[in-house]
This record gives C-alpha cells, sequence and structure tokens, in this order.
C-alpha cells in the first residue's frame, strides 16, 4: 500500500539532503526515483567497501553523464563521500541525494555539508493528508502515523503495529546511539529516554531530569540535543523578545507511536489525560510537517505570562502571525488567558484547535473554536 507523499523529490533541478527518523519512507521515496546510481549504505557490504576505498564512488559517479542524479542512501556511515558529491557537483555538474537519519554525526565529525550547494529537506511521518479519507485521529494518536505502521493498521493487524512500534525502541538505541558512538554511556541514555518520554509536551526542567537519571543537568542538555540531532524530536522555546531570556522549553517526541511504545502504554486507547498531550503533540508535528513541506520558514513558540499559556505561537520574518490552543476536550480557553494575551499581541489572531468539535464555534470573548481540520487550514493559508 503506497501513499502519495506530500514531498516531491522527482522535480528537483539541483543536489538535496533528506533527512528524516527511521521508518518515515525515506528508502521508499528514493527507489521511486529514476536514478543512475543508487548506493544503499545500509548494505553491509557497500558501506565496508566504500569505508576502505572511499576513491570507488568517485569512479564511478566520473563516469556519468552530466545532470545525472546519484542518490546515496544513509550518507552518514559514510561521511568521506561528501568530497566526491562536492567534487560531483562542481566538476561533473552531477545531481545528488543524500539521506540520513541523523545529520548529528557529520556535523560533529566536521563533515563536508557541502556549502549550501545542496537543499535541506526533511521528510516526517505521515500527515492527515497523505492519509486522505483513510486517516483516523484515534488510531493516529494511539499508534502514530509511520508509514508502515499505517499500513499495518489499515490492514487490521494491530498486533505487528504494537510489536514494531516496541522494537523501534531498541533499534533506535542499537543503531542510532551505540552504532554511531554519540554517548558513551548508553545505559544512562535509555534512563533519560524514559523520563523524556514522560514529560513529552510538558516544560522541562533540566535539574529534575538530571535527578531522575542520576546525571549533571549538562548531560541531560546533550542528551536532548541527541535526541534533536537524530530527528526523534525538538524543542518548542517559550516566546521573549530577548533570546538570552529564553528557558524552561518544552520538547515534543516526532510521533505519538514511538511515544506510546516507549511509555509501554500500546496495548490500551489512550486516557483521557493521555489524550490532551497527544492531540496537542500530533498537532504541533503536524504543522511542522506542513511548514517543511511548504518551505514557510515559519518559527513556533509557546506563550506563557504568569498562569496563562497558549499552546503554539507562529512567527514569521515580522513577527507573530496566528496562536493556536489546542483542546482535546469541551473546556474552553479561559477569559484571563485571552485578555492577558490580546494586552500583549492585540493584533495577532487567537484561534482554538479542537480534537472534538466537527463544527467552528465563536465564543462570547470572540475567540473562534475551530475543528482540527479548519485549524491547520488557517495556518496552511498563511
Amino acid at each position: 500500500m503506497d501513499f502519495l507523499r506530500a514531498l516531491k523529490l522527482d522535480g528537483l533541478k539541483t543536489s538535496a539532503f533528506l533527512f528524516g527518523p527511521r521508518m518515515t519512507g525515506k528508502s521508499h521515496l528514493l527507489r521511486s526515483l529514476k536514478s543512475s546510481l543508487y548506493f544503499d549504505l545500509l548494505d553491509p557490504e557497500k558501506e565496508v567497501e566504500l569505508r576502505q576505498t572511499p576513491r570507488l564512488f568517485w569512479e564511478q559517479i566520473r563516469a556519468q553523464q552530466k545532470g545525472a542524479l546519484v542518490i546515496v542512501d544513509e550518507i552518514q556511515r559514510v561521511p568521506a563521500l561528501l568530497d566526491y558529491a562536492q567534487m560531483g557537483i562542481e566538476e561533473l555538474g552531477l545531481r545528488f541525494i543524500l539521506s540520513g537519519s541523523s545529520a548529528r554525526k557529520l556535523k560533529r565529525g566536521g563533515a563536508n555539508l557541502l556549502g549550501g550547494r545542496a537543499l535541506d529537506l526533511k521528510l516526517h511521518p505521515l500527515t492527515a493528508e497523505e492519509l486522505g479519507h483513510k486517516f483516523n485521529m484515534a488510531q493516529a494518536l494511539q499508534y502514530g502515523t509511520l508509514p508502515k505502521i499505517s499500513q499495518l493498521i489499515l490492514s487490521k493487524d494491530s498486533e505487528s503495529a504494537r510489536r514494531l512500534l516496541q522494537s523501534y525502541y531498541t533499534t533506535y538505541i542499537k543503531e542510532e546511539i551505540q552504532a554511531e558512538a554519540l554517548t558513551r554511556n548508553v545505559g544512562a541514555f535509555q534512563r533519560f529516554l524514559n523520563v523524556a518520554v514522560q514529560d513529552n509536551g510538558q516544560v522541562i526542567e533540566f535539574s529534575n531530569v538530571a535527578r531522575e537519571c542520576s546525571v549533571p543537568a549538562s548531560t541531560v542538555k546533550e542528551y536532548y540535543t541527541i535526541l534533536e540531532d537524530t530527528l526523534l524530536g525538538e524543542f518548542l522555546w517559550p516566546w521573549d523578545r530577548s533570546e538570552r531570556k529564553k528557558a524552561r522549553p518544552k520538547f515534543y517526541f516526532f510521533d505519538c507511536g514511538v511515544v506510546r511504545a516507549i511509555q509501554n502504554r500500546l496495548n490500551d486507547p489512550p486516557s483521557p489525560l493521555e489524550l490532551g498531550i497527544l492531540f496537542e503533540t500530533w498537532f504541533f508535528r503536524e504543522l511542522i510537517k506542513h511548514r517543511d513541506y511548504g518551505a514557510k520558514g515559519h518559527t513556533f513558540s509557546f506563550w506563557r505570562e504568569g498562569n496563562n499559556e497558549i499552546d503554539i505561537l507562529i512567527e514569521g520574518g515580522h513577527g507573530p502571525l496566528l496562536a493556536i490552543e489546542c483542546k482535546s476536550g469541551r473546556t474552553d480557553i479561559r477569559q484571563s488567558t485571552v485578555d492577558s494575551f490580546r494586552k500583549r499581541f492585540p493584533k495577532v489572531p487567537l484561534i482554538v484547535a479542537s480534537l472534538t468539535d466537527q463544527v467552528a464555534r465563536r465564543l462570547d470573548m470572540g475567540v473562534e473554536v475551530l475543528p482540527w481540520k479548519d485549524s491547520l487550514d488557517c495556518y496552511r493559508k498563511l
């Protein structure tokens, strides 16, 4: 079962990096393209061959015609190939798509990132739009939307979906953390990951996480950076005019199903308490997908002032454009929060993205409560 992906690669006229978490469908998408050469570095023999003699790569690409497309899957396994890729772009007029599940090893190892000669593209789990009429919100919140997981759920094989999600955690630890030597203390990182996933979507107190993991706060911050660099999630920082004053961010994992797998909650549907954070996580990640696929260039933050908070503040080059509060139940936004927000941002529209409402409502305080689909449309129109 194939899904029509929003990220289009077949019309690329230039080279590109394609990064995304494991199991988002990078290899499947790349194999659908017509290329002159395809290097799969997940093949152990090919990886060893090119790691030992990277010049073989140069000799093979040098035999291609100008304008030919060369694909290298999991480029971070042999970063030395990037120097030859740059030569291929500059001297041979070739195009490259270089994929991977982590840019960390490339960045930290001083690898050649082609100096702006390649686009930086991201592939995410499936959007609601990509699933189309097959999209089911309850399933998305319980199992996530990784393509293979969605296939299994649509095939009514939830048991296989659960097993595959449960293996994601161990595969990530083995292949991303141990294999790439991202941290020396894998045991401490595993403890951290179990704590971090419990704090998904919550304001992070680094000192509290450090105490629970029995590691220094500086190590906790480094571990969060590893999660970011391996694309398992990203920070959402509080809005503040001064960058120096920004502190106590939130961290959202990239997929609800992976969150629930690490939490060992896949066998049961989300509880009402869990549902709120899952919906907020899903909605925030959906905004990120539309931003990246649409090349919008927006930044996201959350707004907090005293006891008042708005989940997502969307900014463009000239300041805030739209604010969104996520609600999974019938509880409406507080008047004090609306008043405080409007005092700070009198011209910024504020809407409520509702999980349960099927029809738009307008509250007495002037705030629109929109079904989640309509809320996403508001963002797409920015």
